[in-house]
């Protein structure tokens, strides 16, 4: 019979969704960056600003996006398998962001940018330090015992 433990939380699929964008979008970025002047360039039309801070930086800046990618991948399929580490990379990538989101409001004074980022982000982690979320991740259903024909 299913606990309350097994019942998945609303808003885990979305989360673990939110993940693999964040790796695409990190890949993207990583791309265009190692591989500056094609089509993709067009899409940084969407963050002017970032590309360029990031553009003059050159192609060495496409590893630490390569770096992230995979972080938020792993942290992604962590997520969705409901292993504790995957809820504890999440955690982390979440909290980083919330830090620098705290650093571009406070210091660079992006007041619109930097609230909306530290909302997302604080929501994010009160989500994921509920006890409904974190009870979900303890208790994985388990595999049946395989049993052999004779």
């Amino acid at each position: 019979m299913p606990t309350l433990a097994d019942k998945r939380p609303v808003g885990f699929v979305p989360l673990g969704v939110f993940f693999f964008f964040g790796a695409t979008m990190a890949t993207f970025a990583a791309v265009t960056l190692a591989i500056p002047g094609t089509v993709l360039d067009q899409v940084w039309k969407l963050n002017p600003a970032g590309h360029a801070g990031l553009a003059p930086l050159g192609r060495i800046m496409a590893v630490p996006f390569l770096f992230l990618a995979l972080v938020l991948l792993v942290a992604g399929i962590g997520w969705l398998r409901r292993r504790s580490w995957g809820w504890a990379l999440g955690f982390v990538v979440i909290t980083v962001n919330l830090v620098g989101d705290i650093f571009n409001l406070v210091v660079r004074r992006e007041w619109t940018k930097g609230a909306v980022g530290v909302a997302i982000a604080g929501l994010l982690l009160i989500y994921m330090t509920r006890s409904g979320v974190r009870n979900y991740f303890q208790k994985r259903p388990r595999k049946a015992p395989e049993t052999t024909v004779s």
